[in-house]
C-alpha cells in the first residue's frame, strides 16, 4: 500500500480542497483508495458515529471503504484538552490512530490528512509531525498564494516534520493569482528548492472556493430565513452593501451577489427584486432603467440573495416582491457593518451537497496537478 500525510501550514490553506483533487486522481487511477483523518477538531454525528467533517465529507463524495470509526478514530471536541492535561484521558490515542490506520492494508493508496499546521494536536501528543512518524508515512505541505509567505510556512512546517524523522515529499501553493504573477510557478519551485523542498505543483485562486453558500450564510448570521430562494447550496459570488442611492447600488450587484442592506431600504430591497425578475437588459428601456436609472454595460442585476440588518421588518408587499423574484432572504438583528463582518469572517468548509464547487475543485487539481507525480511522492508500506 502506498500512502501520502497531506499537511498544511495553517488553517484555510486549501487541504481540504487538495484531499478531494488527490482523491478523486487516485480512483481515476483505478486504484482501490482510502481515506483517513487521525486527528479531527470538528465533529459531526453521522449515522449516530462521531468522525471529523473532512472524513465524513470524503466517505459522501467517494463511497470510500472503510468505516467512519477507522477514518477518523481520534476527535478534540470542547473540554477534551483541559481534560487530557488533567490526566483524565488515560486511553492510549497513538494506538487508536495504529489500530485504524491498520484497518486499510487492503487499499492500493490512503490518503492520511492532518489538521491545522505541523503542530496541531501536540497538546495531547498527537501532532501532525508525531502522527506522520508513527505511521511512517511521507507528508506534502500546502499553503496558499504569494511569495515569500508560503515559503516562510512550508519551510517552518518542514523543520517540525524533519525533526521527527518525516520526509517532506514536497509542497503544494494554494489560491495562487497566476495571471497576475507571471513567472510565479518558476519563483515559488526555485525558492523552495533551496530548503530541498520540491514544488509539486500550484493550484488558482477562484474564488467560488472561498464562498459560503447561502445556507451557511442562514446559519452564520443566525438570521430569520424570510425566503429560502430556489438553492440554499448556491454559492455565492461577491457581497455588496446596499448603503447608496439604488442606481449605483445596482451597478455593484453582479451574478450571484449577496446584498446586504437595512431592511428599511426598501428602496434597494425593491430595485434588486424588479432587477432579477426583469433579467438581464437588452438594449432600450426596461422597468428597472426607468425606477434606478441606466445600468453600467456588463451588468445583470441578477442578485442571489439579500440580508436583511438592523432588526427593520420591510413592508408585507415588499416581502412579496422578494418571494416573487423567489430571492433569498433573511432578517437579522444587528447593523450592517456588524452583519458583513460575520459574512467575510465565516469559516468557510466544503460540504457533500457543494456539488458546483466539488465539480470544480475535481476539474482544477486535474488540470494543474501531476497525479502520477503525487502518487510518486508516496511511501510503499
Amino acid at each position: 500500500m502506498r500512502h501520502l500525510y497531506l499537511a498544511a501550514t495553517g488553517q484555510n490553506r486549501g487541504k481540504t480542497t487538495t484531499a478531494l483533487g488527490f482523491l478523486d486522481g487516485f480512483i481515476r487511477e483505478g486504484l482501490a483508495t482510502g481515506f483517513m483523518k487521525p486527528v479531527g477538531q470538528r465533529t459531526v454525528i453521522q449515522d449516530g458515529v462521531p468522525a471529523d467533517e473532512d472524513a465524513v465529507l470524503m466517505k459522501a463524495v467517494f463511497g470510500l471503504p472503510g468505516s467512519l470509526r477507522s477514518m477518523s478514530p481520534v476527535h478534540i471536541p470542547r473540554g477534551f484538552t483541559k481534560a487530557y492535561i488533567a490526566g483524565e484521558v488515560v486511553e492510549d490515542l497513538g494506538a487508536r490512530v495504529r489500530q485504524a490506520h491498520a484497518t486499510f492494508a487492503d487499499c492500493d493508496v490512503l490518503l492520511v490528512e492532518g489538521t491545522g499546521h505541523a503542530g496541531v494536536g501536540a497538546v495531547i501528543g498527537l501532532s501532525n509531525a508525531v502522527v506522520a512518524a508513527m505511521l511512517g508515512v511521507p507528508t506534502v505541505i500546502v499553503s496558499e498564494g504569494g511569495v515569500g509567505r508560503p515559503i516562510d510556512e512550508i519551510v517552518l512546517n518542514a523543520s517540525l516534520f524533519r525533526a521527527h524523522g518525516v520526509e517532506v515529499a514536497g509542497a503544494i501553493v494554494n489560491k495562487v493569482e497566476l495571471d497576475a504573477q507571471p513567472g510565479i510557478v518558476r519563483t515559488l519551485e526555485r525558492g523552495l528548492a533551496l530548503h530541498g523542498i520540491p514544488l509539486l505543483g500550484v493550484l488558482p485562486y477562484r474564488p467560488i472556493l472561498s464562498n459560503p453558500t447561502l445556507g451557511m450564510i442562514l446559519e452564520g448570521v443566525r438570521g430569520e430565513a424570510i425566503h429560502p430562494g430556489p438553492d440554499l447550496d448556491a454559492v455565492i459570488g461577491g457581497v455588496a452593501i446596499g448603503a447608496m442611492e439604488p442606481g449605483h447600488m445596482l451597478e455593484r450587484v453582479g451574478p450571484r451577489t449577496l446584498v446586504i442592506v437595512p431592511g428599511d431600504r426598501e428602496d434597494v430591497i425593491l430595485t434588486v427584486t424588479t432587477a432579477h425578475l426583469v433579467g438581464p437588459a437588452r438594449g432600450g428601456s426596461s422597468n428597472v432603467a426607468e425606477l434606478t436609472g441606466p445600468a453600467r454595460d456588463g451588468h445583470d442585476g441578477a442578485a442571489l440573495g439579500l440580508v436583511l440588518t438592523g432588526g427593520y421588518r420591510p413592508r408585507p408587499a415588499v416581502i412579496d416582491a422578494i418571494r416573487r423574484a423567489d430571492l433569498f432572504a433573511t432578517l437579522v438583528g444587528e447593523d450592517t457593518y456588524a452583519v458583513a463582518s460575520e459574512v467575510h469572517d465565516l469559516l468557510v468548509k466544503t460540504h457533500p451537497a457543494d456539488r458546483e464547487k466539488i465539480a470544480l475543485i475535481k476539474a482544477l487539481v486535474a488540470e494543474h496537478l501531476d497525479i502520477d507525480r503525487i502518487l510518486g511522492a508516496a511511501s510503499v508500506a
